[in-house]
């Protein structure tokens, strides 16, 4: 059996979990809870990784597998609306009051998306996995999810759209 793992190569994979962990949960402390129960769990199982695969991929297979069952625990009546906004979690990555509210408006859509396709989402174009590792982290086909890409990207752009249109100035009206 494979020795797994060691601590370093563990804690290289942190932040980039951390920030997976805070685009599904949309809270600071659920995603601390999430990324903590994953480490701990990836640490107790290191002995099942297998050298040949990808680390990383690994990592986010469980952390996936540990949102969906706790996804399952929660009962519907559960609400983010309380929870401090994602731009407090990356003030660096904002520039001004226009940033953080684009930010804003991005996890808001985020959220509205259905579960699997803000995963895929989030895993192909903010984590820069391939479709097959993402295949891989999810255990769905290829093919499944390039067509979740596709609608979640179309989906995210119709909410953004949306959320744009309010505050977009009227358009021009040809005249001849």
């Amino acid at each position: 059996m494979s020795s797994g793992f060691s601590a370093g190569e563990l804690q290289e994979h942190i932040p980039r979990l951390r920030r997976y962990a805070r685009a599904l949960t949309a809270s600071r402390e659920a995603a601390d809870d999430l990324t903590q129960e994953t480490l701990e769990h990836a640490w107790r199982k290191r002995a099942l990784w297998q050298p040949s695969g990808s680390l990383r991929a690994w990592l986010f297979t469980l952390m996936h597998r540990r949102f969906l069952n706790g996804i399952r625990r929660l009962p519907h009546t559960d609400s983010l609306e309380g929870d401090e906004p994602a731009t407090a979690a990356a003030p660096s990555l904002v520039g001004g009051a226009e940033g953080r509210v684009v930010l804003a408006e991005l996890q808001h859509a985020l959220q509205a998306l259905p579960a699997e396709q803000r995963a895929v989402v989030l895993l192909v174009g903010l984590e820069q996995f391939s479709y097959a590792e993402t295949a891989q982290v999810l255990d769905v086909p290829i093919g499944t999810v390039m067509s979740r890409l596709s609608r979640g990207r179309e989906r995210l752009r119709q909410l953004l759209d949306r959320g744009s249109d309010v505050a977009a100035p009227p358009a021009l009206k040809r005249v001849k």
